[in-house]
């Protein structure tokens, strides 16, 4: 099937074709005439499905007749709203390539920078928003955005806003949009929450499945390596010396954790940088341009600032710190073999994550490669560090105030 059988207009196919698309991907391919009929649709698939642009490409052609409206009277007709602002960056960088030869105007509006030059833009009237749900709620409080003419509203990794505890935010915003809207939620699994939250909101929705959530991409390698705790830090460097070669991006569970390995590696003359939470919003995208564009090599991200970033190229994923959930295994080596390129997946486990192992083999259906061959091989009969507390309970045995507060004192009453 072509993009020209998706019954898609000129100025669209155009802008396609020249953003080096050939063939609509399967979830496209599925999923586009039904957005084009105004059908509700939920849409389970991985990143790297190319389902920003199954939601892009329809809302584009639809919007398309009305494109000439003077921009001040430009009213949003399609809200987008994402869980992460790279992730928010990164569609509104996909509805402008397929936008290029038309007149609709976009926007992204995310918190952690400041909220006037948002303002200015919206000011100016625009077609499409895409926003995180903190921000869009402050700027629509304050007047600045207009939810009244919303026709299309689509809600992205909609199972990772629902983590983050955007919950309460996303129904908020959906009831400010208008009762005939059409709703797009996409996400990468489908847990009781978003069915709950799908149920509410959409209306008799079609459901587009592709591939398993549980699928890893045959085209990546994935190796473990059984190694103590303390020991992580210098397999890693192991590895990196002798092993990992290329662009990597290497997944750690906590801040501190990424901090940490970054000023290690850097301090062994390795071209590294970091993303998480506590970064402002201009740090993580340098971080992320200098990563594109080659000025290091090495990414080091917890996975709510790493989730839907998109990178060509990438050679390699370090799981240092295995996930509690065997899903954000699958989106973690999801990243490296895309577009039928070959990738390798390493992943480092201490005595206290061999549970980890057992449900992501259990997930992916696959028992991953051991390598017994490193200098730090963990003792097979090693046991789960527990840190145990010498105290013995609480010291007030009844109700929680002290003795020496439990004495008359004078009150001031």
């Amino acid at each position: 099937m072509s993009f020209k059988d998706l019954k898609l207009n000129r100025p669209l196919l155009r802008a396609v074709a020249e953003a080096g698309y050939d063939n609509p991907t399967l979830v496209q391919e599925k999923t586009i005439p039904l957005i084009l009929e105004k059908r509700d649709v939920i849409v389970s698939a991985q990143t790297g499905t190319g389902k920003t642009a199954a939601f892009a490409l329809p809302i584009l052609q639809s919007l398309f007749d009305r494109q000439d409206a003077p921009k001040k009277g430009k009213q949003v007709k399609a809200l987008i709203i994402s869980p992460t602002r790279e992730l928010a960056s990164q569609i509104e960088e996909n509805f402008k390539t397929y936008s290029a030869y038309t007149n609709l105007r976009t926007a992204v509006v995310f918190g952690g920078i400041s909220i006037e030059p948002q303002k200015e833009v919206l000011k100016k009237g625009l077609d499409i928003l895409i926003a995180t749900p903190g921000r869009l709620l402050d700027l629509h409080k304050q007047d600045f955005v207009n939810l009244d003419y919303v026709e299309t509203l689509v809600l992205d990794e909609a199972d990772l806003m629902l983590d983050m505890g955007f919950i309460d935010d996303v129904k908020k915003i959906e009831r400010l949009c208008t009762k005939e809207k059409q709703v797009l939620l996409f996400s990468a699994t489908i847990p009781y929450k978003v069915e709950q939250l799908a149920n509410s909101i959409l209306t008799n929705p079609e459901r587009i499945e592709v591939a398993q959530n549980s699928s890893t991409s045959k085209n990546v390698n994935q190796l473990l390596y059984f190694v103590p705790k303390k020991n992580k830090i210098e397999l890693c460097l192991h590895l990196l010396r002798n092993t990992i070669k290329g662009n990597i991006i290497i997944f750690r569970r906590t801040k501190f954790g990424v901090e940490k390995l970054e000023k290690t590696l850097v301090k062994n003359g390795y071209k590294a940088d970091s993303i998480h939470g506590d970064k402002s919003q201009t740090a993580r995208q340098d971080a992320l341009d200098r990563f594109k564009k080659g000025d290091v090599n090495i990414l080091i991200a917890t996975d709510v600032a790493a989730r839907g970033i998109d990178i060509n190229n990438l050679d390699a994923v370090v799981n240092f710190d295995l996930p509690n959930i065997p899903e954000t295994y699958v989106h973690r080596i999801g990243r490296t073999a895309r577009a039928g390129n070959k990738g390798m997946a390493y992943s480092l486990c201490s005595a206290d994550e061999k549970t980890y192992i057992q449900t992501i083999q259990q997930l992916i259906q696959l028992q991953l490669d051991v390598i017994d061959e490193h200098p730090y091989p963990l003792d097979p009969k090693a046991k789960p560090i527990v840190h145990k507390s010498n105290k013995t309970g609480s010291k007030h045995k009844k109700g929680r105030k002290s003795e020496a507060s439990k004495k008359k004192k004078k009150r001031w009453y």
